[in-house]
């Protein structure tokens, strides 16, 4: 298949990414008035909100841009997880117990609540950043836990 995107430099597909994540947040905000928080999406869908139908497109546009890039590319640039389920599952509930304590997500705050410049986002994302830092440090280097 001859399609520019085969042959872009890995920074630029990362750049593409990040301007389709920002345009799919103006667009939500713009239309909907929505911020694009994906555990509020998400949980709208499981707590079965009313508005259902503008969830469940953004949640298979998610599903679907890596199967599009697998299909463009040959490769989706994702890769295999690289760590047992498990420890993935541990982390998702982990991660879903900090987005409700946090009032939020990385989506939520990082992309959309600093491009309002709020502080409460301002707040959340150094607190969600400095806690990977942490988590990383802890899980590879002290449980020796050797990931990609």
């Amino acid at each position: 298949m001859n399609v520019w995107i085969v042959t872009m430099h890995p920074w630029l597909l990362s750049a593409l990414g990040g301007i389709l994540i920002g345009l799919s947040a103006v667009l939500l905000m713009g239309s909907l008035g929505r911020i694009a928080g994906i555990s509020g999406i998400a949980s709208g869908l499981v707590t079965g909100a009313g508005d259902r139908g503008w969830r469940i497109a953004f949640v298979v546009g998610l599903v679907a841009a890596p199967w599009l890039l697998q299909w463009l590319r040959g490769d989706s640039g994702i890769g295999a997880p690289p760590m047992s389920w498990p420890w993935m599952a541990g982390a998702g509930l982990l991660v879903g117990f900090g987005t409700r304590l946090g009032g939020g997500c990385t989506s939520g705050h990082g992309v959309c609540g600093m491009a309002r410049l709020s502080p409460r986002s301002l707040l959340a994302t150094l607190v969600f950043m400095l806690m990977g830092v942490v988590t990383v440090f802890v899980v590879r280097h002290l449980l020796g836990v050797v990931g990609p």
